[in-house]
């Protein structure tokens, strides 16, 4: 399968964002999907919750507890993930949205960034 440019850009997100997890969080995604609408890079990662938060997420304290978590890693790790996206597209990030399900273990990033890609 030949990739066009956007689609390696986007592969080479997906194995940049599963490394950043795995270096930095102590563990990576299951799967991971990258798309680049616009000026926006999307990523989904999938299996990204560990068992100890999976058995966590039974109740609402617990679901609130590693969203707070994760919000407040994501954003100290915000400026390495930034020069990942920044020399995978050459476009600076303007601002990053994250949330995290508790219920399907999924993760979503999106990075605007200051022109389309």
């Amino acid at each position: 399968m030949v990739l066009c440019p956007r689609g390696k850009i986007e592969d080479e997100i997906s194995k940049a964002i599963i490394q950043w997890e795995k270096d930095y969080m102590g563990r990576g995604p299951t799967e991971a999907k990258t798309d680049i609408l616009r000026n926006m890079v999307i990523v989904t990662l999938k299996g990204v919750l560990s068992q100890a938060e999976r058995h966590l997420a039974h109740d609402k304290e617990g679901m609130a507890l590693i969203k707070k978590l994760r919000q407040q890693l994501v954003e100290q790790g915000r400026p390495e993930l930034e020069v990942v996206i920044s020399r995978v597209t050459g476009a600076k990030v303007i601002s990053l949205h994250t949330d995290i399900s508790t219920k399907t273990g999924e993760r979503i990033v999106v990075f605007v960034l200051d022109r389309e890609v």
